[in-house]
């Protein structure tokens, strides 16, 4: 592979819905451009970027791969992301280290709901977008019925570029509106064409699509539109240029087609991607951070006389290697075995046997320039989202905001004495990919696992029992209810015990209350005149505390209550620390029970966005989960609900909602409070409480 400076490269993220060829055409390019030595396929589990075991068994993405075609003195870096929305995690880190997109739509499914998140993603970041129709040469492949719902559902700026010779099985080539000319594909095996007149069955489109196309670039550009509106010719190369400046702006968004199966198309694109997608050096101005605390900005061009400075945008583990850190470099140029600055973990690492990647396969390079993808192994201590850069000039990079994770589940290793190997598993799968999260709940005894849906954590617990060769399973996680009391109440608790020599003895009486939600445990010393004596106060304190947590009704801890010890008696010899704290649990039993104790149970404030037709549907669903609306709000045609949910009625919510909307819904969630459980519920977990203590005692 020949040396690339930043005007010679292009970053591409290649996305997308599931499905809609995305790995496919990455495959064709790079074979047509000779990169890739094969021409695999996703059925057959030979796909150029789709190289893990869990990809080829279940056919589908489920992590963003790197590939890199050379074409025309250029080379274009391809990033293949996940159409999965469980994986779009990988979706947003290909979309961050890339300079444009490439936004595939299946000739036959059309624009689905990954389509439209990705292409929105992608203008968030003001990312130029190409849009490609695949598989052409499928059975109910529709151009133009793809062309009308991207002018519908995405962008009316939309304009084709190339438009197919025939459809379905009978498409044969790609008519180039630029240059006027059809290119009919041979049985060649890296789509070879002859060039040729435009066929006169093809000529009708060809010329409507035309006068759309040069009307819509001349509308971008006074200079062309003053050319067209004088009835002079609109040469190519004027015609190119004017796409280009109008994809930075976001202007125009070009459409091609192609088949990757029979290589149509191919060849034509890869040509197109390096006269329209903008090169590394023509990349925006980012703004890195500086400054112990990062208070500070400044500049980074894709300039190799620049300071050095890369963002670690994935980490994959590999056996037999390790952890591979994948990494764009935004500014100056990198060697083979630099020492380079981790500023994110304040650390030096050594950069041996950096490499491009092609897939599954990693080709050693001796230097890599500004604006360039490549990746190294066995780094000491660099994760997703570091930054490296040097000693002299040390910078962090803006992170990469990673959607939440919307499913729970309890995680547990199958096999006794794997815990720490679980935990370590789970912090190296939370490094490879940062959607998974996971985290311990104290009140539960839980450590609990996080997702974008249950596919993704049924996939991750594959690749932790190959990877890390820990089994888990995953359950219901349990609800972190508490208890209160309603009302007040007091009583002794008296602890004596004589067995022969030194007795134990501790007596209190206490007042309880209850407090308002959210204050707590306040407990108070009103012993006058030293019956209790003050060294022992504390103890009693410590007993109250013990007992709480254990709770009254159904074993939840009791809290937002007070307590008052106000009178006891102690003995000369017997009394200790020991027999008070005792007593104080004693009192806290008798007292509580009498104080109307009530269940908590936790609550998450939800903002749910929806399309105006499913609103009524995810309405009464809420409902159904005894949520409480508190409002809502219009949204163009979508609907922002707000309403508060109990935590028990949202185990699996994310998946009814993708049910529901058709994968056009979407949800954050946080918590929100605590509120009294209804009797019904609360009597359930009560019974089911003493159910569990009579097993246990049994």
């Amino acid at each position: 592979m020949r040396d690339y400076d930043s005007a010679g490269i292009r970053n591409i993220a290649v996305v997308g819905h599931s499905g809609s060829g995305k790995t496919s055409l990455v495959d064709a390019l790079c074979f047509a451009a000779g990169t890739g030595k094969r021409h695999g396929t996703v059925k057959e589990g030979t796909a150029l970027t789709d190289h893990l075991p869990e990809e080829i068994e279940r056919g589908y993405s489920i992590s963003l791969g790197c590939a890199f075609a050379e074409w025309q003195e250029t080379k274009i870096s391809f990033i293949d992301t996940p159409g999965s929305l469980d994986f779009q995690g990988d979706a947003v880190a290909g979309l961050t280290a890339a300079d444009g997109a490439l936004c595939v739509i299946g000739a036959a499914s059309g624009v689905e709901v990954g389509t439209e998140r990705m292409f929105r993603a992608a203008v968030a970041r003001r990312d130029p977008v190409l849009f490609v129709v695949s598989m052409m040469d499928k059975e109910h492949a529709d151009f133009d019925r793809i062309y009308r719902q991207i002018t519908q559902r995405l962008t009316s700026k939309v304009i084709p570029v190339e438009i197919p010779c025939g459809e379905g099985g009978t498409f044969t080539g790609v008519i180039n509106l630029f240059t006027q000319r059809a290119y009919m594909y041979t049985s060649g095996v890296k789509g070879e064409y002859i060039e040729t007149d435009i066929p006169a069955h093809c000529q009708e489109a060809f010329t409507r699509y035309r006068q759309e196309l040069i009307e819509a670039i001349s509308a971008t550009n006074d200079t062309l539109l003053e050319r067209y509106l004088d009835g002079l010719d609109i040469d190519r190369d004027d015609a190119i240029h004017g796409m280009k400046d109008a994809m930075a702006r976001l202007d125009l968004f070009p459409l091609f087609c192609v088949s990757s199966e029979n290589m149509i198309g191919v060849r034509a694109l890869l040509t197109e991607l390096v006269q329209l997608m903008p090169n590394a050096y023509e990349m925006e101005e980012i703004h890195a951070l500086t400054g112990a605390e990062g208070h500070h900005t400044i500049p980074l061009h894709a300039t190799d006389d620049g300071p050095f400075a890369a963002h670690v945008f994935k980490t994959l583990a590999e056996p037999h290697v390790g952890d591979v850190s994948y990494f764009r470099v935004l500014s100056g140029r990198v060697v083979n075995g630099q020492e380079v600055f981790n500023a994110t973990r304040d650390g030096v690492e050594k950069l041996g046997h950096l490499s491009v990647p092609l897939g599954k396969e990693r080709l050693e390079v001796q230097t890599l320039h500004a604006g360039d993808i490549g990746c190294v192994a066995k780094l000491r201590n660099t994760h997703t989202n570091d930054t490296l850069s040097t000693r002299a000039h040390p910078i962090r990079l803006p992170a990469i905001q990673y959607p939440e994770a919307v499913v729970h589940f309890a995680v547990k290793a199958s096999a006794r004495g794997e815990e720490d190997k679980l935990q370590q598993g789970l912090h190296r799968l939370h490094d490879e990919d940062p959607t998974v999260t996971v985290h311990y709940n104290p009140e539960t005894h839980e450590t609990i696992v996080g997702g974008m849906g249950e596919r993704h954590l049924d996939v991750a617990m594959a690749v932790l029992k190959r990877k890390f060769g820990v089994s888990a399973e995953l359950s219901r996680p349990r609800i972190a209810f508490r208890e209160t009391i309603t009302a007040r109440a007091e009583g002794q608790g008296r602890h004596k015990k004589q067995s022969g020599g030194r007795g134990q003895f501790g007596d209190c009486w206490i007042r309880m209350a209850p407090m308002p939600r959210g204050e707590g445990y306040l407990f108070e010393d009103g012993i006058v005149g030293g019956v209790i004596p003050s060294k022992y106060i504390p103890a009693v304190d410590r007993g109250i505390q013990e007992a709480s947590a254990r709770g009254v009704l159904a074993g939840f801890p009791l809290v937002d209550f007070r307590v008052q010890v106000y009178d006891g008696s102690t003995h000369s010899v017997d009394s200790n620390e020991m027999s008070f704290k005792l007593a104080g649990m004693l009192a806290f039993k008798h007292v509580a029970s009498r104080c109307r104790p009530v269940l908590l149970e936790p609550l998450d404030l939800l903002e749910v966005t929806v399309p105006d037709a499913y609103l009524g549907d995810v309405m009464g669903d809420l409902s159904g989960r005894r949520g409480s609306i508190l409002g809502t709000d219009g949204l163009g045609e979508r609907t922002v609900i707000q309403a508060v949910v109990p935590q028990s009625e949202l185990h699996l919510y994310a998946t009814q909602l993708f049910s529901l909307t058709h994968g056009y819904g979407t949800l954050t969630r946080r918590f929100s409070g605590y509120e009294q459980v209804p009797h019904e519920a609360a009597q359930r977990l009560i019974d089911e409480h003493a159910r569990e203590a009579a097993k246990t005692e049994a």
